[in-house]
């Protein structure tokens, strides 16, 4: 079974958001508040180190960059900020977002060299370091946008930019930052063509997708393949969607999208682990996994092992007691019970080890306050699974 990991909160509260650094020894969380909670952890448990305190509203957005080692958190508050590990603690950088509706989510670049912000103010802010100034600012990303930003993902290029809203649309845009620091260094190289298009001046519309013949509801994430070439993004009608940048649609300008509909719950997190595999996760407490194969995307199922729980010895009188109140003479079970590893949604999915071409490790994060570590051994061993 996968290892549960509680995160050390009093009362138990659930996961906003949370990030890993470089080597997954340190893991920053947001306990649905203001505040960041950066732990140490070892051996599946965690230590408090330090405690990130300038957000004034819910934390609803982190991200901890690999090899910059910085911090990129946003808020309710319309506010982010980077964090750098400077004489033993963490150092906040003023970044100019320009919204007036609160920050939803975060991401850095491939690159690290800049970061991308979605807000309810219906744009979204791309932001680069003039060091000049010694601050953070932003280009904003506005039309055609017509409601909140929930979710946000890089291209491999460092160029390009999915965003899903509440406007029932999945976009790529292009985030090409023509800006040179002071020493003439510009933010973004020249990028080639890709085959969502060539030509990418900035807040350039690429393409765009709905999540379904009637809108498809909320887009609650989005993600491209290892390769760039795909995107998947997921509706809260519970679809798991596939648009292919190598196959054109059938009007002029538009491209191929293969769709799940799916029985399940809506999902509200989505990455690929393979090249042509995708685990899924949501308000049905179990990641699941799909696939993507000749064009066509295909729900696999569940990679979660059904709970079982022990039967005890219970006594004639327990029996009817425990008829009496729950309906039932069993004393494991009802039809009630939560038979996952998680007992409430899962929030968000983090590739703990390995990267989109092949993750080997990754970790969930729930509404009940746990973070779920799977291996991708034990997900091949579930009955009926095919990792492809």
């Amino acid at each position: 079974m996968p290892a549960k990991y509680q995160v050390v909160t009093n009362p138990v509260a659930p996961v906003g958001a949370h990030s890993w650094n470089g080597d997954r020894t340190q893991v920053a969380v947001s306990p649905n508040n203001h505040l960041v909670h950066i732990y140490a952890f070892k051996a599946g448990g965690f230590t408090l180190l330090h405690t990130l305190d300038n957000h004034t509203e819910r934390v609803t957005g982190i991200d901890w960059a690999a090899k910059t080692n910085r911090i990129v958190t946003c808020a309710s508050d319309r506010n982010a900020y980077v964090w750098e590990f400077k004489e033993e603690a963490w150092k906040p950088a003023l970044v100019i977002l320009r919204i007036n509706r609160a920050a939803t989510c975060v991401k850095w670049s491939p690159l690290e060299n800049k970061f991308a912000v979605g807000s309810g103010a219906r744009l979204i802010s791309v932001c680069y370091f003039e060091s000049e100034n010694d601050w953070w600012v932003s280009k904003h990303i506005k039309k055609p946008i017509r409601s909140t930003i929930t979710s946000i993902d890089w291209h491999p290029n460092n160029v390009l930019l999915a965003a899903g809203g509440t406007d029932f649309t999945a976009r790529i845009f292009s985030a090409y930052i023509k800006a040179k620091d002071e020493d003439g260094t510009p933010v973004d190289e020249k990028p080639a063509a890709t085959c969502w298009g060539k030509k990418m001046p900035f807040a350039n519309v690429m393409a765009e997708f709905k999540a379904g013949p009637g809108g498809g509801g909320w887009i609650h994430d989005v993600s491209f393949s290892p390769s760039g070439d795909e995107l998947a993004f997921v509706g809260h009608d519970a679809s798991i969607n596939v648009a292919n940048g190598n196959v054109a649609g059938e009007e002029e300008g538009t491209f191929a999208v293969s769709r799940i509909e799916s029985q399940d719950l809506p999902y509200r997190a989505v990455t690929w682990i393979t090249p042509n595999s995708m685990i899924c996760a949501g308000h049905g407490y179990v990641p699941v996994l799909a696939t993507f194969v000749d064009g066509v995307a295909s729900y696999v199922g569940s990679v979660d092992k059904p709970i079982k729980k022990a039967a005890k010895a219970m006594s004639a009188m327990d029996k009817f007691r425990t008829l009496d109140r729950k309906g039932t003479s069993s004393a494991t079970s009802t039809d009630t019970d939560v038979q996952s590893t998680h007992q409430n949604a899962i929030s968000d999915i983090f590739l703990f080890k390995g990267d989109k071409g092949n993750c080997e490790e990754f970790v969930t994060a729930g509404v009940d306050g746990k973070l779920v570590h799977w291996k991708m051994s034990e997900v091949k061993a579930v009955e009926g699974i095919t990792v492809v």
